[in-house]
């Protein structure tokens, strides 16, 4: 009886997006009428709790993720020009969508209202000239700084300071090395390493259930002490992101295909229930089935190349969450008035395109990928309140582009290999 009233609350639960959309309502609400110095402490407090508990999870998922993504590879010495072939496309397509995004977010400059930043409107306190005057002593020579600490003296300490460039190159070597190891010690750590992810992606979840908490304390805290002034530099946002997602699924990706001689309009209508799919769930991994049916029915790529191109790009193929993510980051920064130069925009490309890896096929999980970002920028991670307000949209809209990205890739993978690939040969 106990187990069938849990399955009828969980039934009559909204979806999160809904909760999410209902608890925005509240927290324009609450924030617009409950103004006091009380309310304001309790915001504050359950806001942080949302937050600390997103920073949690990031040492422990990115590790966890990365490595597993690594080690779910086939033996690299049987397939190793399709190997190659496949991470080539999903580095070169994360790097495009990376400068798409910077190149959108320089453009429009979301986070500047009337040529001053918008810090005092999203309710931000940061002292945007401290550490403009901090990053500014650096320039296209610290450049090699950001590899110098790909490689950390000591791990734990870079993990416990906050240094993921290091932790991240760490977790890739240690992929590496693990996928050469013999049999059983290979199919062991294997394991572990898999058993460790998913219960950090069981972790994100349960966090991310708490979601709607988060983002009524963080949007009302804003509201109460802006009003609705917020709303101007988060549309602006919010069209950006969707702009640069646009130029990348419908510019960069079908130029890809048409130096491949393959026609993007037949592979977008391929490839529609897939994308229809990934929008509505805003989750690559919950598209999975989907984007194969569709790639090997639909599109006729070849099962070799599908079963092998498709899961791996779920797990490190994210184009539109490092594209979002390169957004969000400047956007905040020129938001709290802090000026990012040439090095430092080059140190968020190569942190988008490494923590994109490690970023979880579920929904929102690209959050902990951005507190990563600005605490490498040194800004704060209460940055993020605001834009959870638009977050889900683009969620969807993100997750869309991820899916085409790697549907892409198959085809193109396959037609490299010399392949026959049915619909478009």
């Amino acid at each position: 009886m106990a187990a069938r009233n849990s399955g009828l609350s969980q039934a009559l639960r909204p979806a999160l997006h809904i909760q999410i959309a209902i608890a925005l309502l509240l927290a324009v609400a609450a924030g617009l009428l409950i103004k006091t110095p009380v309310a304001l402490s309790v915001y504050t407090f359950l806001g942080d709790l949302f937050l600390n508990a997103l920073k949690m999870l990031i040492v422990p998922l990115v590790f966890s993720s990365i490595i597993s993504g690594i080690m779910g590879l086939p033996d690299p010495s049987s397939i190793k020009s399709l190997t190659l072939k496949t991470i080539g496309y999903y580095l070169l397509t994360t790097l495009l969508a990376t400068v798409v995004g910077l190149a959108a977010v320089n453009l429009i400059s979301p986070g500047i209202i009337d040529g001053e930043p918008a810090r005092q409107v999203l309710g931000l306190g940061t002292n945007g000239a401290a550490i403009t005057h901090e990053l500014s002593s650096k320039g296209l020579s610290d450049v090699l700084d950001i590899f110098k600490r790909m490689i950390p003296p000591n791990i734990v300490q870079a993990a416990a300071q906050g240094q993921m460039l290091g932790l991240i190159f760490f977790a890739v070597l240690f992929g590496c090395c693990g996928l050469g190891l013999s049999q059983p010690y290979r199919q062991h750590l294997s394991l572990l390493v898999e058993a460790v992810f998913r219960a950090m992606m069981r972790m994100t979840e349960i966090i991310l259930l708490f979601a709607p908490v988060g983002v009524f304390a963080l949007v009302a805290k804003v509201v109460a002490k802006t009003g609705l002034s917020a709303l101007t530099p988060l549309l602006t946002f919010f069209f950006t992101v969707l702009g640069a997602l646009a130029v990348h699924a419908f510019i960069v990706l079908p130029g890809l295909l048409l130096l491949r001689g393959i026609n993007p309009v037949r592979h977008y209508r391929n490839m529609a229930p897939a994308l229809l799919t990934a929008f509505s769930t805003a989750s690559s991994s919950a598209t999975l089935p989907v984007t194969l049916e569709c790639v090997e029915k639909r599109a006729g790529v070849p099962n070799q190349v599908s079963s092998f191109v498709i899961p791996l790009g779920a797990t490190i193929n994210m184009d539109g969450t490092a594209l979002y993510e390169c957004v969000a980051a400047m956007f905040i920064a020129q938001a709290c008035g802090v000026e990012i130069g040439l090095g430092q925009q080059f140190s968020v490309v190569i942190i988008a395109l490494l923590t994109s890896i490690g970023v979880a096929g579920i929904p929102a999980a690209s959050l902990v990928a951005i507190a990563i970002i600005l605490g490498t920028l040194g800004l704060p991670e209460e940055a993020i309140g605001p834009i959870l307000a638009v977050d889900r949209i683009l969620d969807m809209c993100r997750t869309s582009v991820n899916v085409f990205s790697d549907s892409c890739g198959a085809v193109i993978v396959a037609k490299g290999s010399d392949m026959q690939v049915a619909q478009y040969d």
